[in-house]
């Protein structure tokens, strides 16, 4: 490691097959925390380059434990955190509202590192006991259009990892592997990042994929649709601003989506969201990106007649009945 760290405090970058190789050792153990913590720290400091990013992903899917749900027809709305925002568990909703609108729903999670409360720990708090076992996964998807896939079950050799970054309590490049190693590998996928950079890199490795994707960022630093501010997209179609104007919504204020320091504060939000009980900007703002996960399916629909099918699955309370079923099974 004293080797490998050298040269990244010289500002040398790593190739693809590199990168790949550390992460694998670092994996198997054959490092000391204090060795990790400053490789983990040396890409805090400087700008993670595509070869780096791509060898990261290619060792935590080789290691991760595989998913095979019948099907790649899935979506899953995943943001990298680290968007230091406090915001309520807004994609998990979303995840919840797209199912309701019958698309079937693959979501990646994990519990809060660099933010309050990541969706694993309100899952957790609301009764949602993880799994692993296929049977039941496809059990989940096919009575409720969901399925969970909770990180450090599919992902174990990272549990050397997982103290660390715990301890640092920052984002970092794990962040930004999060969406792009879901082991269901879906054929769909909406992804908020929190920054323009990170948001061109991901959209440079997606277009070399068969994967339908929109690539998320709003243009005050959040990682998905915050109403607060414009957005921009990257899909197979383009890179795209999008105006509040233009789309029907007046720009909110940031406090009037936050409220993810808690547990208990973040869970209560999201029952008054599935209930219908939320603020107009909650329900909103998680509608908003549920219709844009719609349209990362079907870009042929309209971000209107999307958000209109996302509301009717919320209004309907279908999205309440299969968090429900997910619970129950």
């Amino acid at each position: 490691m004293k080797q490998i760290l050298n040269h990244l405090f010289e500002n040398k970058t790593l190739t693809r097959e590199q990168a790949k190789d550390i992460l694998t050792l670092i994996s198997q153990g054959q490092f000391n925390t204090s060795q990790i913590t400053a490789f983990m720290t040396a890409y805090c400091m400087r700008t993670i380059k595509v070869a780096e990013l791509e060898g990261f992903r290619d060792a935590m899917l080789d290691l991760c434990l595989a998913v095979d749900l019948g099907t790649d027809d899935v979506i899953d709305l995943c943001g990298t955190g680290g968007d230091g925002k406090d915001t309520f568990n807004i994609s998990t909703l979303a995840s919840f509202v797209v199912a309701g609108a019958g698309y079937q729903v693959a979501k990646h999670g994990n519990y809060g590192v660099s933010s309050g409360c990541g969706s694993s720990n309100v899952m957790e708090y609301l009764g949602y006991k993880f799994t692993n076992d296929l049977d039941t996964l496809k059990r989940n998807l096919a009575e409720a259009n969901i399925c969970f896939l909770h990180a450090p079950l599919f992902h174990p050799a990272m549990k050397t990892v997982a103290p660390i970054r715990r301890e640092l309590g920052v984002k970092t490049f794990f962040n930004m592997l999060g969406p792009m190693v879901n082991p269901a590998k879906p054929k769909n996928q909406l992804v908020g990042v929190y920054n323009l950079e990170l948001a061109r890199m991901y959209a440079y490795l997606y277009q070399r994929s068969d994967k339908k994707y929109t690539i998320l960022n709003a243009l005050e630093g959040y990682d998905e649709i915050s109403l607060t501010c414009d957005f921009k997209t990257f899909t197979p179609q383009g890179e795209k601003v999008h105006r509040l104007r233009e789309l029907g919504f007046e720009k909110v204020a940031p406090s009037t989506i936050t409220g993810g320091a808690t547990v208990d504060e973040s869970a209560g939000i999201f029952m008054r969201v599935l209930n219908n009980e939320a603020t107009t900007t909650q329900s909103n703002v998680v509608l908003a990106n549920a219709a844009l996960a719609i349209q990362t399916i079907k870009p042929e629909k309209t971000f209107a007649d999307c958000f209109y099918e996302a509301e009717e699955a919320l209004l309907s309370k279908k999205a309440l009945k299969g968090f429900k079923t997910l619970i129950g099974n």
